[in-house]
C-alpha cells in the first residue's frame, strides 16, 4: 500500500508522527510526508533546511517532501502565521504532487488547517481521507485564550466542522474526544480509537536507580500555555523544607522563559530547568526519576485530551502524579500507576508528592501498574493492528 502522510511537523522535530510513519515503512507501506521546515520548540527555521536545502529527503525509508513556511517564532502573530503559511505552501504543493498512493492520512495535531491540503488531495485524486486527530478544534483555540461565542470562535469551529467532514474517517486519540465530535461539532459518525505508542526507546531504559535517598520527580514535554508547569512551580514552593525532594522540567516552549522567572521569583532552589533536549537524552532523566509529572490546564474541552508523554512515562514503567482532569485522570485511576489531583491544584500536587515520597514501599507496584497498563492499551503492536484495520477497508 503507497500512503501519503500531511502533518506540518516531521523529523527531526519530535512528535508521535514520526515513528508511526518509521514503523509504516518498516512494515513494507510506501510512506510519502508532506510536512514543512523544521522549526519546533525553537521557533525559527533550522539552518541546513533554508535557502532551499533539504526539501526531498529519505529518512527511515519515508520520501519527505518540504514546503516553505514561516517560522513560529514567539508569540501569537508569528505563531499564526506559521500556521496559516503550512496550509497555503501545503496546498500549492498538493497540486504539483505525483499522485501514486492509495489513501491520504492527515495526522491533525495544531491548527486543523493542516488537513486543508489533504482535503484538496483527496479532491484531485478521489483517495479516501483519514483525520487521525490529536488536538480537538476549535477547543485548543479556546484553551489558548479566544472567547468562545465571539466572532472569531464561531468562525473557528465553522472551519473546523467543514474540515473534519470532509474526511472520509476520523480516527482519535483519545476516548473522550468521541463526545466532543458529537455533542459540540455535531458529527455523529462512528469514530475509531487510536491511542499512541512511545517510542521504543523508552521501553528499553534501566530502572536500576542504585541507592539514593533523595525522591525525584521529572516533567518532560512541552512548557506552553496549556501545559500549566506554574502548578509545577507553586507545588514546589510547598515543599520547600523537603529537602529530599527535587523537581527537573525538561523541554521548551513559548511559557518556559515566563515560568523560569517564576521559579527565580518563588525561589523554588528545588527545580531545574533543562530546556529543550534531543531524544536520545531524554532516558537520563526517566531513569533519574522516582516518578513522572503530568499538568494540564483546568479547561473542560482540553481535559478530553491525552497528553503523548502519558504514553512514554507508562512504557518506561514510570508512576505518574497528575495535576489535570478527565482522559488522563481516568487513564492514571484505572491503571494505579500513580495518584492525580485536580488540574492547577498545586497544593493537592504537593499533597500526593508528599504522599508518594513516603511511600517506598509502594513504588514498584506503581512501576508494574503502568508498563502493564501500557502493554495492554498502548502498545506499538496494537498500534499497528488498529491502524491497518482502518487502513484495510481502503486499500
Amino acid at each position: 500500500m503507497k500512503v501519503l502522510v500531511v502533518c506540518q511537523y516531521f523529523y527531526p522535530e519530535q512528535f508521535r508522527v514520526n515513528e508511526m510513519c518509521f514503523e509504516m515503512a518498516r512494515s513494507g507501506t510506501e510512506v510519502t510526508v508532506l510536512t514543512g521546515l523544521p522549526n519546533y520548540p525553537g521557533g525559527i527555521i533550522h539552518s541546513e533546511y533554508r535557502r532551499f536545502k533539504r526539501r526531498n529527503e529519505k529518512i527511515h525509508g519515508v520520501t519527505v517532501k518540504r514546503v516553505p513556511i514561516l517560522g513560529r517564532g514567539r508569540n501569537r502573530i508569528t505563531l499564526s502565521l506559521n500556521y496559516l503559511s503550512f496550509a497555503i505552501s501545503a496546498s500549492i504543493q498538493s497540486l504539483f504532487l505525483r499522485k501514486k498512493f492509495d489513501v491520504i492520512i492527515v495526522y491533525q495535531l495544531s491548527p486543523v488547517t493542516m488537513a486543508l491540503p489533504g482535503i484538496i488531495l483527496k479532491r484531485l485524486t478521489g483517495k479516501p481521507l483519514i483525520l487521525y486527530c490529536h488536538d480537538l478544534w476549535p477547543a485548543s483555540a479556546s484553551a489558548g485564550g479566544i472567547e468562545e461565542g465571539g466572532i472569531l470562535y464561531r468562525f473557528l469551529l465553522t472551519m473546523s466542522r467543514w474540515l473534519y467532514r470532509k474526511s472520509d474517517e476520523i480516527i482519535i486519540s483519545s476516548k473522550q474526544f468521541e463526545h466532543y465530535f458529537r455533542h459540540v461539532l455535531g458529527i455523529e459518525r462512528k469514530l475509531a480509537y487510536l491511542p499512541v505508542f512511545a517510542e521504543s526507546i523508552f521501553e528499553e531504559i534501566n530502572l536500576d536507580k542504585g541507592n539514593c535517598e533523595e525522591t525525584h520527580f521529572v516533567f518532560a514535554g512541552n512548557i506552553g500555555e496549556m501545559q500549566s508547569v506554574e502548578t509545577i512551580l507553586y507545588a514546589a514552593k510547598e515543599l520547600i523544607d523537603e529537602n529530599r525532594i527535587h523537581f527537573h522540567i525538561v523541554g521548551s516552549g513559548t511559557s518556559r522563559k515566563k515560568c523560569q522567572q517564576l521559579a527565580e521569583d518563588l525561589g523554588v532552589v528545588n527545580v531545574t530547568f533543562y530546556g529543550h533536549l534531543s531524544l536520545d537524552e531524554l532516558p537520563f532523566f526517566y531513569k533519574m526519576a522516582d516518578a513522572m509529572i503530568v499538568t494540564l490546564k483546568a479547561n473542560h474541552s482540553l481535559s478530553y485530551t491525552l497528553p503523548n508523554k502519558v504514553q512514554s512515562y507508562m512504557a518506561a514503567s514510570k508512576p505518574i502524579l497528575g495535576a489535570i482532569n478527565g482522559e488522563t485522570r481516568r487513564v492514571i485511576e484505572e491503571s494505579g500507576c500513580g495518584y492525580c489531583t485536580a488540574a492547577e491544584d498545586y497544593k493537592g500536587l504537593a499533597s500526593i508528592i508528599r504522599k508518594f515520597a513516603s511511600e517506598n514501599n509502594r513504588h514498584e507496584h506503581f512501576r508494574q501498574r503502568a508498563r502493564s497498563y501500557y502493554d495492554n492499551h498502548f502498545s506499538k503492536t496494537l498500534f499497528i493492528k488498529r491502524l491497518n484495520k482502518v487502513m484495510q477497508k481502503y486499500g
